[in-house]
């Protein structure tokens, strides 16, 4: 289910105070997290965000040598309102294929059009809401 949080502050996504921010939280189930990664970088670039850094990083389950958790972060960076470059859009992804997997999208609601945040999570509820939660 889509959670808005207004002016909210995440790890450095909005560094001045009053700025308007949208999360959006979702939680899949038996979905490979790198598809989701995959699939939210390019949803997000098909609405002409252009992805400043990237990682995707896997952890072994110290309980099941035969899994993993994988995590990921990617954040689209462009010029905000003064010419300096502002951060539009953090997206963290952390799960594991046979389990749940977790999506949180940080929005700049002052630089990133609502238009363009509609189209994204239409994007997402299309491909992956018969895996979600």
């Amino acid at each position: 289910m889509l959670k808005e949080v207004y002016n909210a502050t995440h790890r450095g996504l909005l560094q001045n105070e009053g700025v308007r921010a949208m999360q959006i939280r979702k939680i899949y189930k038996n979905i490979n997290p790198g598809l989701l990664y995959d699939d939210v970088k390019e949803f997000a670039e098909k609405q002409g965000l252009s992805v400043d850094e990237e990682k995707l990083q896997t952890y072994s389950i110290p309980t099941d040598s035969s899994a993993s958790i994988r995590r990921g972060t990617i954040v689209f960076r462009g010029k905000g309102k003064t010419g300096e470059t502002t951060e539009y859009l953090r997206a963290h992804i952390q799960g594991s294929e046979t389990g749940e997997t977790k999506l949180i999208l940080d929005i700049n609601t002052e630089l990133l059009l609502q238009d363009k945040v509609t189209a994204i999570q239409s994007d997402l509820d299309f491909i992956f809401s018969s895996y979600e939660k």
